[in-house]
C-alpha cells in the first residue's frame, strides 16, 4: 500500500500530468468497451462520465479531516472544510473505481449499440 501512494503522489504531483494520466486511463476504458462490448464511442464515453461523476461524489469524503490549527482558519471558511482534499489523488481513484464499476456494468448488462 506504501508503494502504492508514493506512485499516487508522484503521479498526482501537478494538475497537467494527473490529466493527461486521467484521460489515458478514460480513452483506454472507452477503447474496451467500443472494441469488446460493441458500444459506440459516443454511448461508452456518456456512460463513462455518468459513472465516473457518481463515483466522485462517493469518493470525495475519503480520509477528509478537518482544519484544526486556528491560525490557518480564514474568516467564513466552513469549520467542516478539509485541511488537504487531495483532488488531484482522488480524481485517479475515482478514473480507476470508475473504470472497474464501467466494465463490470458493460458485463453484466446487454448495452451493445449504446
Amino acid at each position: 500500500m506504501i508503494r502504492v501512494n508514493a506512485i499516487l503522489k508522484a503521479v498526482a504531483r501537478t494538475t497537467p500530468r494527473t490529466l493527461g494520466v486521467v484521460l489515458v486511463l478514460v480513452a483506454a476504458f472507452v477503447a474496451v468497451a467500443v472494441l469488446q462490448f460493441r458500444l459506440t464511442v459516443f454511448g461508452a464515453s456518456a456512460l463513462y462520465f455518468v459513472v465516473w461523476w457518481t463515483l466522485l461524489f462517493a469518493i470525495l469524503p475519503i480520509r477528509n479531516q478537518a482544519e484544526t490549527d486556528p491560525a490557518r482558519v480564514v474568516p467564513g471558511q466552513d469549520p467542516g472544510a478539509p485541511a488537504a482534499p487531495r483532488l488531484r489523488e482522488k480524481a485517479i481513484w475515482t478514473t480507476l473505481a470508475a473504470g472497474a464499476a464501467f466494465l463490470v456494468a458493460l458485463a453484466a448488462f446487454p448495452l451493445t449499440g449504446l
